[in-house]
This record gives C-alpha cells, sequence and structure tokens, in this order.
C-alpha cells in the first residue's frame, strides 16, 4: 500500500530550541545579556511617547479649561456632543547619547566571580540602548575612538552594532569621548568609574549642558574600592602606567582613602547638580536591574522637563 509522502517542509522543520539556537549563538554574548538584563528591569515596556510640540498626531482628548481654540479638532468634536482637543506628540530631543568609560582604571575587578568595572559599564549601556529601543528612543555612542563612535540608531541592527562596538578593544590611550558629535537638545549617560581628576569630567559635561544636553553621571565601582578592606602588606599597582607602590600596613591608610573618595563623590553630586544632571553609584557585586531602572526615570524626567527641539 502506498504511504502518502511527507511534506518536505514538515520534513525540513527543526524543534523550536533547535532553530533558536544558531540564532542566539550569532548575537554578540553581551547583547544577549543586556537584553535579558532589560528583560528583567521592565517586562512589557512601553513607549514614552507625551502630549506636546510636534507635528505627528498623537490622540483626542476632550477640551479643559485654558487649552488654546486652535487646538480643538471641530470635525471630530462634531461627531459628538463634547469639545475634542488634538494632541500632537511631543517631539523633543529623542536620542540618547552613551559614553562608556575606557580607561586602564575600568580594567579591574577585586575577586573572581565579580565583572571588572568595563564589564559592568559596557552591559550597563547596552542594557539601556535596549530599554530605550522598546521604549521608542534612539541611541547612539560618544567615543573618541572613531572604530568605536556610532550615530543615532534603534532597532535590532543598531543595537547589535552597540555591543560589537562595545565589545572592541579600545585604542590604546583613549582620550575622553567628545561633547561635539552629540546633538543639540539631546540626552547622555556617561558610565564609569568617575576617578578621574574631575576638572576633566567638568570640563565634558560643561561642554554637554552648554549644547543643551542633559544627562546622567554613573559612577561604576568594585566593592573593594568602595570599602578599601585590606590589611597587611600590599603591593599597589596603578592601571595607567602610575607605577607601584608597597604599603606596610594597607589599614592605616583606610580611613584617608575613604574620606577622599567621599570627597570626590561630593565633588561629582555638585558637578552634576549644577548641570541639572543626575548622578547615579553602581557597584559590581550588585544587580545591574536598580540602576537601570534608575537610569530610565532620570531619562524620562529629564525628557519631561526637556527643551522641545526647534
Amino acid at each position: 500500500m502506498p504511504t502518502k509522502p511527507r511534506s518536505p517542509h514538515r520534513e525540513a522543520a527543526a524543534p523550536p530550541l533547535a532553530r533558536a539556537e544558531p540564532l542566539a549563538a550569532a548575537l554578540p554574548p553581551l547583547l544577549v545579556e543586556a537584553e535579558r538584563v532589560a528583560a528583567t528591569v521592565a517586562p512589557g515596556l512601553h513607549g514614552r511617547r507625551r502630549a506636546g510640540v510636534g507635528e505627528t498626531f498623537w490622540q483626542y482628548r476632550r477640551y479643559e479649561a485654558g487649552d488654546m481654540p486652535r487646538s480643538i479638532d471641530w470635525r471630530r468634536s462634531a461627531k459628538a456632543d463634547p469639545v475634542f482637543v488634538r494632541e500632537l506628540e511631543w517631539e523633543a530631543a529623542q536620542t540618547v547619547w552613551l559614553a562608556v568609560d575606557g580607561s586602564g582604571s575600568m580594567d579591574y575587578a577585586s575577586a573572581r566571580g565579580l565583572p571588572t568595572k568595563a564589564d559592568r559599564a559596557a552591559l550597563l549601556a547596552l542594557a539601556l540602548a535596549v530599554m530605550l529601543d522598546r521604549g521608542g528612543e534612539r541611541f547612539a555612542l560618544l567615543d573618541a575612538d572613531p572604530a568605536r563612535a556610532l550615530p543615532p540608531g534603534s532597532g535590532r541592527l543598531a543595537l547589535r552594532r552597540l555591543a560589537e562596538a562595545l565589545e572592541r578593544p579600545l585604542a590604546d590611550g583613549s582620550a575622553p569621548p567628545s561633547a561635539l558629535s552629540a546633538a543639540r537638545h539631546g540626552h547622555a549617560v556617561l558610565i564609569g568609574d568617575l576617578l578621574a581628576p574631575l576638572d576633566e569630567t567638568a570640563a565634558l559635561v560643561s561642554a554637554l549642558a552648554g549644547r543643551g544636553v542633559r544627562g546622567c553621571l554613573v559612577q561604576v565601582l568594585d566593592p573593594a574600592e568602595e570599602a578599601f578592606p585590606f590589611r597587611g602588606r600590599l603591593r599597589v599597582e596603578g592601571l595607567e602606567a602610575e607605577g607601584e607602590v608597597l604599603l606596610d600596613r594597607a589599614e592605616d591608610l583606610r580611613a584617608a582613602y575613604v574620606e577622599r573618595l567621599r570627597d570626590h563623590r561630593a565633588g561629582l553630586e555638585a558637578l552634576a547638580r549644577s548641570a541639572g544632571w543626575r548622578f547615579l553609584v553602581h557597584h559590581t557585586d550588585q544587580s545591574a536591574a536598580p540602576v537601570l531602572m534608575g537610569l530610565y526615570q532620570a531619562l524620562d524626567g529629564a525628557r519631561a522637563h526637556g527643551t522641545p527641539r526647534p
């Protein structure tokens, strides 16, 4: 008895997991992890559209006292008793410029199992980009190295390019990013240990703020850099060619170190406050979720009070 021929499509079909694995393997590992973190922070994230100055129709709503008569949509209002206002979507600058510190001091982790500060900073930047993309925003990478700098974009291809740029080795002596690449009245997020002299960070923030850019400073530190838990004889080697120092009793320096770090952080907080920016701190032994949510909310608040694009 002849058998019914099997469909070639059914024969070629593979289990979903078998089909998904090659696709996942083709993605940069950093992007896979960033999407996992972003999904943990804000599952089902919706766009951040709101009413404001713009040209794109958003929604109708009922007329309220104080609304301009020219905003009334008479054709829509003629179909029902209430008077309706036509709201437009706010088109303030929607690109968030990301800058990730590439200095040698970022290549540090105090214990096995902890990510380096560079790895965590890259993860924060990319996970934030994933969240922005889901919210209908664009993102870009600010970097002095032209091989890493990326123009504004959105979507899967832009995310993949960002992941590849963040995983690319930095040029020796990588300089701080230039503020000139950032569009006026946009937003910026600077992620790093921010341990450079305060005047260097201030110069970059001031240049960005001078272009009407609002944003956030995110200080990423290893827990050992925060608490300085070392005791006894300790050799300290600089990660940026500063040489090395041998300490006989590391614990004797703890109080002075903690005080100096506190003063430096107070300077960063004052700098951010004077520019109308936010300042956040993250330690590499903590979950990335809280600081990511704080960043997203800070950007949302900055956008709500930002200056519309001319």
